[in-house]
């Protein structure tokens, strides 16, 4: 075994069996050397095999049967060319999403329906029991069970245990650098509302999160949609050019796994795009809520990790990772602390105690971060299998999205389907997706759509899936 460079030893051997998964020497199926055959034929240590095992797990491509050894538990997945690079117009748009987005929104009171078009995590992936328990000790430690205001900066507990977690990705922020709110998008329109007024023209990415593109619409705020990569986010040139203009007044960019498309911008470049708007003196708003639903190996770096100036608004919460309902969330603003700590006051007083107590346990005592794994590991199965399924089932020539975390996966078809038709043929199949329509002010993603992997894979899901290739296939002509 030819074994290089500084990399961990273990990691390099489960390299090097990954790269025989994908490559079809290993198949689905195939039995893995044992440990100790491992050992015996590599000179190895039972510990570094045993790790190299345990990372191939982590990554979803192995497991674990009792009494019978490791087999490989997937397929390798036939590589679809990824989305094209977002061309869109710089001219505003009087397209609006609403109707669209609020009809999909309406088909989760059919229980009956597959939603594959709301990125939340299913109840399965949840630590409901523990979250419960968690529930009745917060009652008991806080004072007055949790009925009282807390702080208007919000509980003290979770912003210490935020700055504690922060350090992993080098944003070393402290308890006083955060605020609370009710999730990340309370938090977002905090920041919007510091650093805006009506008219004011914001910068965003294309596709962007059709949340973000309401909110922005209520605000009297002008959208620019800027062309992005689906692998590498922001087209850095294009920020450029448009920085140049003096028009932008505020950029808001989801850096890490985007909604819908799963870009996540390189360490590179959100330095880059950190020194030009520090440069322009222009605030940068950052969604951050699916950082922490990475696969790869570590947790991806943000554009606050590279803010000196504070003009970085960072913005988070557990909805996406924990407890969608508990609506905890908080904002790092930087330079805007005492605008943003103002507008709390004025609209909401204070944050929930008990959630947030509830929350601040589970990243003390290391629950967060044992669940977080399990969820990772869920999703990015998932992924994979619902990769699979589309290289197999779904039309020629469709294109297919490679993220490296979060929920998404963002499918551009011919441009002969329209997707809002293909989203009323799947939904009288009971299968609800999100047209591309739902996530830009223009017209550019109507063959398009956002497919959500948050769903326990089961073997009516797989059908499911399976089922809207064929609507789609049939829709396509020839």
């Amino acid at each position: 075994m030819n074994i290089k460079g500084n990399q961990f030893l273990y990691l390099q051997i489960a390299d090097r069996l990954e790269k025989q998964i994908i490559d079809q020497v290993l198949k689905a199926g195939d039995k893995l050397p044992s440990v100790r055959m491992l050992c015996r034929e590599q000179g190895l240590s039972m510990s570094t095999v045993t790790q190299a095992y345990y990372e191939l797990e982590s990554r979803s491509l192995i497991e674990t049967r009792p009494r019978s050894g490791y087999f490989v538990s997937l397929p390798p997945v036939k590589r679809l060319a990824i989305p094209e690079t977002s061309n869109p117009s710089v001219l505003n748009s009087p397209l609006s999403p609403d109707d669209l987005v609020n009809q999909v929104y309406l088909d989760r009171e059919d229980p009956n329906n597959t939603l594959f078009s709301l990125g939340m995590p299913h109840d399965d992936f949840l630590p409901i029991a523990k979250l419960n328990k968690g529930m009745v000790q917060a009652m008991r430690n806080l004072p007055a069970s949790g009925t009282g205001y807390e702080l208007t900066q919000g509980n003290e507990n979770l912003r210490r245990e935020i700055a504690k977690w922060s350090f992993g990705w080098a944003a070393d922020f402290t308890e006083h650098d955060l605020i609370t709110t009710s999730g990340c998008m309370n938090a977002i329109s905090y920041a919007l509302m510091a650093t805006t007024q009506p008219g004011d023209t914001i910068a965003i990415e294309s596709p962007a999160y059709f949340g973000i593109l309401q909110l922005a619409k209520s605000m009297g705020l002008q959208v620019l949609e800027l062309p992005t990569n689906a692998i590498t986010g922001i087209e850095l040139e294009a920020l450029k050019k448009v920085l140049a203009t003096n028009k932008i007044k505020v950029c808001l960019f989801v850096s890490n796994f985007n909604n819908p498309c799963g870009s996540s911008m390189p360490d590179e470049h959100k330095r880059e795009a950190v020194r030009l708007l520090e440069h322009y003196h222009i605030p940068l708003i950052e969604d951050d809520i699916h950082g922490d639903l990475y696969f790869s190996k570590n947790r991806p770096t943000t554009c606050k990790t590279y803010d000196e100036s504070g003009l970085v608004l960072y913005c988070n919460s557990i909805s996406k990772t924990l407890a969608p309902g508990y609506r905890v969330g908080w904002i790092a603003p930087g330079q805007f602390k005492d605008q943003v700590l103002k507008l709390k006051r004025y609209q909401a007083v204070s944050s929930v105690s008990l959630t947030s107590e509830v929350v601040s346990t589970f990243l003390r005592n290391g629950r967060y971060e044992n669940h977080l794994r399990k969820l990772r590991q869920s999703l990015h199965h998932n992924s994979m299998k619902y990769s699979a399924v589309i290289a197999d089932y779904f039309p020629e020539g469709t294109r297919v999205s490679q993220p490296q975390g979060g929920y998404f996966l963002w499918l551009e078809l011919d441009k002969n389907i329209d997707t809002v038709e293909l989203y009323q043929r799947a939904l009288k199949q009971q299968i609800s997706i999100a047209p591309g329509r739902m996530f830009s002010f223009q017209s550019q993603f109507d063959h398009c759509m956002r497919l959500s992997f948050g769903l326990p894979w089961t073997s009516l899901l797989e059908k499911k899936l399976q089922q809207l290739g064929k609507i789609a296939t049939n829709m396509q002509k020839p």
